[in-house]
């Protein structure tokens, strides 16, 4: 049975560092990239050591899922690892943004991600490992980053669960919080024609190579349910648990000199 990776949103940031460095996790026969765009992926074949796929699907539809789930039906391989990293955030108040786009960013960063897990799980069982792709945002409440921020409370929950569900077939599942990371994530978050700038301040910046460092590191520890990089991310989180969040929220709003 051929032994293979998944990772979604393989051709850009995050996604496409797990997609570069995956002969750091270990040996496989094949490693599924996909992403919307076919180009950015084939991209990737002289940088994946091993036997590459390239899916072109939108998470956002439906029908991808259904289309995954023939693929996997018609190879029947096992599931090494999956990785799921599609997703984008919007920095803007919840009613500036337009509502499409808002049902999109659930849509992409829940359900695309319950989906693909689910699907997965079928192909998956001993020795097998998930990761999502969450937030330190997660950990609090953060205005003016709302639905994003709710999103990833939610990949934070779910992932933490599963691990639970899984854990007697021998199924890993960690959920990976990124603080602020420079990827192209700001491209879209970012609303160039609004004149609010909502994010000001940066408490700190790392990269796609951090997260994935760690997160590679970490994966090996079975009994890791979450991995975090940096210390001010760390540091943010444990403020978010032992304070109000109304209190977490207003330092946010001070910080970013928002009202």
């Amino acid at each position: 049975m051929k032994k293979i990776a998944v990772i979604t949103g393989a051709s850009s940031g995050i996604g496409k560092e797990f997609a570069t460095r995956i002969s750091e996790y270990g040996e496989l026969d094949e490693v599924w990239v996909i992403a919307r765009n076919m180009q950015k992926l084939e991209e990737l074949r002289s940088a994946v050591p091993f036997s590459l796929k390239t899916i072109s699907l939108d998470l956002s539809k439906n029908e991808s899922f259904e289309e995954y789930e023939k693929l996997l039906s018609e190879e029947k391989p096992f599931i090494k690892l999956l990785i799921n990293c599609s997703g984008f955030g919007k920095f803007q108040a919840t009613e500036k943004v337009p509502l499409s786009e808002n049902l999109n960013m659930v849509n992409l960063n829940c359900s695309a991600l319950l989906a693909m897990t689910q699907i997965s799980l079928k192909y998956m069982g001993k020795g097998s490992d998930i990761i999502e792709i969450s937030s330190v945002a997660a950990y609090q409440p953060v205005p003016y980053i709302n639905v994003y921020a709710a999103t990833k409370a939610f990949v934070l929950s779910f992932s933490r669960g599963l691990s639970r569900e899984v854990k007697s077939r021998g199924i890993h599942v960690m959920a990976v919080c990124p603080f602020w990371t420079k990827t192209n994530f700001f491209d879209r978050a970012i609303n160039k024609n609004d004149g609010d700038v909502i994010v000001k301040k940066y408490a700190a910046m790392y990269t796609p190579a951090d997260i994935v460092t760690k997160a590679y590191r970490d994966i090996k520890k079975k009994n890791k349910e979450v991995s975090m990089y940096g210390t001010v991310a760390k540091l943010q989180t444990f403020a978010a648990k032992i304070m109000p969040h109304k209190f977490v929220m207003s330092v946010w709003q001070k910080q970013q000199k928002l009202k």
